[in-house]
Order: structure tokens, then C-alpha cells, then sequence
């Protein structure tokens, strides 16, 4: 089972039990994140795809470390000008551990589970 979730502009596929790479989220590290923006669900043979959004459906996950990518060397020049400038760029990224992928019929199981008890 994966989802399609979009954070930061910027669409990934998860799985539960593997991590992914995103957008520094804004949270300390062991902070619990959900993802509510489900482009996509794909359970074997069976997927839902939303419009834009599947409806109730969440990915949970925990915010592993804040982190920054490799460093990027960006130079400019113009040629016959003397004009040279260099910059380096480090992206700061937030890696998550994707916990659950929740849809609505997970939802309701757990609901009539505890309306049976």
C-alpha cells in the first residue's frame, strides 16, 4: 500500500514504514506531522484518486531529523566583463518516517470495533 501526499508544493510517494525526504516542515525532531493532502491511494488492485484530494484520508508520520542537502555551487560569469560571482546553497530538508496511511474505511472499522466494546 503507498498514497501520493503534496507538501511544500511538491508531490512524493510514501509507504508506511519507510521515510521520505521533504520541505523543512516548521517541527522539532519527534514531533508527530500529518500529511491531509492525499493526491492518491493505491492499495494493490484498488486505488482511489481524489478530486483534487481523497476525502478523510491522512498519512501519519514522525519527524526523524532537520537536515540540510549537499552543498550547490551556483557561478555566474560574463565573458569579456572581468564579472565572476560564486555562491554556494545547502537546502535544509525534514526527513519523516511514514507510521499509517488512514483511509475512510480504516476509519470506520476502528469506529464500529469501539462501538462493539
Amino acid at each position: 500500500m503507498y498514497a501520493i501526499v503534496e507538501t511544500g508544493g511538491k508531490q512524493y510517494q510514501v509507504e508506511e514504514g519507510r521515510y521520505v525526504d521533504v520541505e523543512l516542515l516548521g517541527a522539532e525532531k519527534d514531533a508527530k506531522v500529518v500529511f491531509d493532502k492525499v493526491v492518491m491511494i493505491v492499495n494493490g488492485k484498488k486505488s482511489k484518486v481524489g478530486q483534487p484530494y481523497v476525502a478523510n484520508a491522512k498519512v501519519e508520520g514522525t519527524i526523524v531529523k532537520n537536515d540540510k542537502a549537499k552543498k550547490i555551487i551556483v557561478f555566474k560569469q560574463r565573458p569579456k566583463k572581468g564579472y565572476r560571482k560564486k555562491q554556494g546553497h545547502r537546502q535544509g530538508f525534514a526527513r519523516v518516517m511514514i507510521n499509517k496511511i488512514r483511509t475512510t474505511a480504516a476509519k470506520a472499522k476502528t469506529e464500529t470495533a469501539e462501538v462493539a466494546e
